[in-house]
């Protein structure tokens, strides 16, 4: 089927047999058993990260609703399982301990990233090293001990774009990681290219209504085992509600994506005709757009009335922020100019909105600026 069709009903096939048309949302943190001989032997495959056949057993271990959105994420994403996590950076640092247990704990990465990603690469604070690198010089920067390559496509916030065939070809075996919040499994399966992992900042378009937390990666059952172990042992679990709310999200999330391209898509040509910008980054796809203005970008956050001013993105309201002193203020100066993260960039997360409002309410905010 195709993938709309798959959005509406991945993690929802069992339900009809069941007499249901609403996903149950399961809120137990517990569940009991008069049979602990039985469980005893049920829970003896908890250190391996596999999932527990039968009922539930306890909510740091696994949810029946947050099983479905990860059954659903991994079904949209083409890959064999998929482990939610209480937010993105939950899930990003999941991998990284995965790797380091593994005896693996070098990282190779390519900037730009998000901020937070760029910090606890940088900061090791995790017990991995880190190795920065472009798409051309992956290949030699790898290491008998890297455990990971990292990739972020389209990029947060110029939006560069990487050719993932290519750059899985140059990990070899070094499993590939591919940030792929922006972009979204509508417009791109990193899977398909030879990625091992791919991420998602479930809190971003997969949620869509800026009204939830979450991280969620997709990878193979083997990985998955080990972030299993991982999220069972630091707790970085994703709320039963947040599963719900993130497995609505995904029903809608092509309609949702498809429209909003369409808007930045026309937002960024009218930018790349306005005086006060001197550049546009638009990769042809995506419902986000980077501009560079003349002026004082904090002047055209401030004036805007019908965009909000807020960090974060893919909600059904338009967003715009300045990456330099939010997103990635975290991020030395050096290194944002190495990502090619100007002080004069401005991101925009592009909803649903109509194309002219959005556009009156941005043009009023650039005219702010003496070209």
């Amino acid at each position: 089927m195709e993938l709309t069709t798959r959005a509406v009903h991945a993690g929802r096939d069992d339900l009809v047999a069941q007499g249901l048309h609403a996903v149950p949302l399961d809120l137990s943190t517990t569940y009991p058993a008069r049979d602990t001989r039985a469980e005893a032997e049920r829970l003896s495959l908890l250190g391996t990260g596999a999932d527990i056949p039968g009922l539930p057993v306890y909510g740091r271990i696994g949810n029946p609703t947050v099983a479905r959105f990860e059954q659903a994420l991994a079904e949209l994403e083409g890959c064999a399982a998929g482990v939610a996590f209480a937010s993105g950076m939950a899930a990003l640092s999941a991998c990284l301990l995965a790797v380091a247990a593994a005896g693996t704990p070098h990282v190779v990465a390519v900037r730009p990233l998000y901020g937070g990603s760029d910090h606890v690469l940088t900061s090791g604070l995790l017990g991995t090293s880190v190795t920065w690198a472009t798409p051309e010089t992956v290949r030699e920067s790898l290491r008998e001990d890297t455990g990971l390559v990292i990739v972020e496509t389209p990029a947060n916030p110029t939006l560069a774009t990487v050719d993932l065939r290519r750059l899985a070809d140059a990990c070899g075996d070094v499993p590939l990681l591919v940030d792929n919040t922006f972009a979204t499994p509508v417009l791109q399966r990193p899977a398909e290219s030879g990625a091992s992992i791919v991420l998602h900042s479930a809190t971003k378009f997969l949620g869509g209504h800026g009204d939830v937390l979450g991280g969620v990666i997709a990878t193979s059952e083997d990985f998955a085992c080990r972030l299993r172990q991982i999220r069972f042992a630091t707790g970085g679990i994703l709320h039963p509600l947040a599963g719900y709310l993130l497995l609505r999200g995904l029903s809608t999330l092509p309609v949702r994506m498809h429209a909003s391209s369409r808007t930045a898509a026309a937002l960024a040509e009218r930018l790349a005709d306005h005086p006060a910008v001197t550049k546009v980054h638009y990769p042809g796809f995506g419902a986000l757009v980077s501009f560079e203005i003349t002026g004082d970008p904090h002047e055209v956050v401030g004036a805007v009335r019908l965009i909000t001013p807020a960090v974060s993105l893919g909600s059904v309201d338009s967003l715009i922020q300045h990456p330099a002193s939010l997103t990635h203020q975290v991020v030395d100066p050096e290194s944002r100019a190495d990502g090619g993260i100007s002080d004069q960039l401005l991101r925009m997360s592009v909803g649903l909105e109509d194309v002219d409002d959005l556009w009156t309410d941005l043009s009023k905010a650039l005219a702010m600026i003496n070209v």
